[in-house]
């Protein structure tokens, strides 16, 4: 997966962050050590043979990752803070299956990542005070993000409202008869909205909230922004075909079939297209199953 790259900076350091899937971010070990020294690998393996610190890495791993070797890694403890004792980081990752602290080559950029839970207990180690400094920035950089994210949402939801009236146009001028009640016509155009549900969520809006009856507004409120770019595609898309006159059956057919393609493609590109809030829905591929 592509590699997103961050930059942080604490009293005149850059430092490197990286992610592959916008959840965990990796800070540079090897930038926040400069702070300190020249020659930052020494000081990184003297923070690494201390015992507490092997069993702090130990603890975190067996919390966040369920491939670690916790067998394996009762012996690589018990060596640790001897003085014949080296930490090595090609070991934690091949033997135990570690992958809080890692490795990356690279003329620029490269040296020696942690999760940011333990990179900023590096940092503690290293100087309290430049630690803050690093929360710090790296606080703006979250709430810089989130800003973004925002408005990326909002606006597609937005969009998604304004697709909407040429969805209940196309409706009105060829699904709606004359003799319909209110309460028909009502009816026929939640079961076209419905019908853009289920082809994108897999669901309508009533099984959405029996699901998630805690839960305030509706199922498209709650979708990420990836979905809401192809829900303005399926409006368009499906105006088109009741244009043309298509059954309804064979419409949802083709609706979800382009909203897999779509999302499929969407997901591809690899950008951060974050859900707005969660809707804990169980995703695959931008696709409820």
């Amino acid at each position: 997966m592509k590699t997103i790259k961050e930059t942080i900076h604490a009293k005149g350091i850059e430092i490197g962050i990286y992610t592959t899937d916008f959840e965990n971010e990796y800070i540079s070990l090897t930038d926040i050590a400069r702070y300190r020294s020249s020659d930052p690998r020494i000081t990184i393996h003297s923070w690494l043979r201390s015992r507490d610190i092997v069993e702090f890495l130990g603890l975190w791993e067996v919390l966040h990752n369920p491939d670690f070797k916790r067998s394996e890694f009762d012996t690589f403890r018990s060596d640790a803070g001897t003085n014949a004792f080296t930490f090595s980081i090609k070991d934690w990752n091949e033997i135990l299956y570690g992958k809080g602290i890692i490795t990356k080559s690279g003329r620029y950029g490269g040296g020696i990542f942690a999760h940011s839970d333990i990179a900023l207990e590096f940092a503690s180690w290293l100087s309290p005070e430049f630690k803050l400094y690093i929360i710090k920035d790296y606080k703006r950089l979250k709430n810089d993000e989130n800003s973004r994210l925002s408005l990326n949402w909002n606006l597609n939801r937005e969009l998604t409202k304004l697709n909407y009236h040429i969805h209940t146009d196309a409706i009105k001028e060829n699904l709606i008869l004359p003799d319909l009640t209110p309460a028909q016509k009502s009816f026929v155009y939640a079961d076209e909205a419905d019908l853009l549900n289920v082809a994108l969520f897999g669901k309508t809006a009533k099984e959405w909230r029996m699901e998630n009856p805690k839960k305030k507004g509706n199922i498209r409120d709650y979708a990420t922004i990836s979905q809401l770019l192809v829900l303005v595609n399926l409006e368009s898309y499906n105006a088109i075909l009741i244009e043309q006159g298509t059954e309804q059956g064979r419409r949802l057919e083709l609706l979800r079939r382009t909203a897999i393609k779509q999302l499929t493609t969407i997901n591809s590109l690899e950008i951060p297209l974050s859900p707005l809030p969660n809707n804990n829905l169980r995703i695959e591929k931008g696709i409820e199953k």
